[in-house]
């Protein structure tokens, strides 16, 4: 019974030595030297990176919430960078416990990478750049109200292609981050918290100035999220064909909020225009014609006391 025993546990312990030699066996391509057993272990390390730069970065923004002293689009950047630091530094352990790496390989690696993004991938690496620009310089920042084009919402988040923009209807807006850093972009939220938000005006050219003016001026008074200093402004622009061009100007310490605060002043001057009867002219035409007469069927027929005006068949 004891021999079985024996010859049972040699032959187990022969069988996993037989695999392990397997696993341990080494295949050399160029100057990379892989076996399975360090694949294993690569993919292994990989998968603890991520799972440790997320806990890491989720405990480092949990500990950054509570001082509020710090901008909120300070502490997605720390994040985010640690987030970025920690994969970056799992990855090359990775490689090297997977592939036996060393520096002139990984210069190897690099430089196919950069002939492949040559080839195909620059803009995709002209997305990830922009994501670093847009993490340090910061003038875009988690929370800020932005236009771009057609197209007005709020950053939810900075990734490391891509920024992802919410609007008022709920609808995400996937960017290019290179979009963001080459183009022109309205960021409502950066710097001074105030914003000025001006309303053209345009009235009939006989119109009483004083009066547009006081008018105006009452329009934007008591208006929501309006500020009473800087007081409103109104600015006659210039003298227009068949109407006198008016801006009223007004400052808000709520941009994002700039739709709604148009449409309530526009909604007021639209109410006190019509009972102060100030016209908004729109554009005629006048037909003069000199000479000749008009043809036959456009004359007007011969008035009748009993069917009224008519014209002729």
């Amino acid at each position: 019974m004891f021999l079985a025993l024996a010859s049972l546990w040699q032959d187990s312990f022969t069988f996993i030595a037989r695999i392990w030699a397997e696993l341990t066996r080494q295949f050399t391509f160029g100057r990379i030297t892989v076996s399975v057993s360090s694949v294993i272990v690569g993919v292994i390390v990989f998968t603890l990176t991520i799972l440790i730069a997320r806990t890491v970065s989720t405990f480092i923004e949990h500990r950054i919430a509570k001082r509020h002293h710090i901008d909120p689009g300070l502490r997605y950047t720390i994040c985010r960078l640690v987030r970025y630091i920690v994969i970056t530094i799992g990855t090359l352990v990775a490689l090297k416990q997977a592939f036996a790496l060393d520096l002139t390989s990984l210069a190897v690696v690099f430089t196919a990478l950069s002939v492949g993004i040559g080839f195909g991938l620059q803009y995709i690496a002209a997305d990830i750049a922009s994501g670093f620009i847009l993490l340090f310089e910061r003038p875009i920042r988690v929370g800020d109200r932005i236009t771009i084009g057609e197209d007005e919402g709020d950053v939810v988040s900075i990734n490391l292609r891509t920024t992802l923009v919410t609007t008022n209807d709920r609808i995400a807006i996937i960017v290019p981050n290179s979009k963001l850093v080459s183009q022109r972009v309205i960021n409502w939220s950066f710097g001074d918290p105030r914003a000025r938000i001006a309303i053209p005006v345009g009235v009939a050219d006989d119109s009483d100035i004083e009066l547009v003016t006081k008018t105006l001026i009452e329009c934007a008074n008591g208006v929501e999220n309006v500020l009473d200093e800087p007081p409103p402004r109104v600015q006659l622009l210039k003298f227009g064909d068949y109407s006198l061009d008016f801006r009223l100007l007004v400052w808000t310490s709520q941009p994002r909020r700039h739709v709604q605060i148009r449409s309530d002043i526009n909604y007021r001057i639209a109410q006190l225009f019509r009972e102060r009867e100030i016209r908004i002219p729109y554009p005629t035409q006048e037909f003069v014609m000199k000479g000749g007469s008009l043809p036959k069927e456009f004359e007007r027929a011969p008035v009748s006391e009993d069917d009224g005006p008519r014209m002729q068949d």
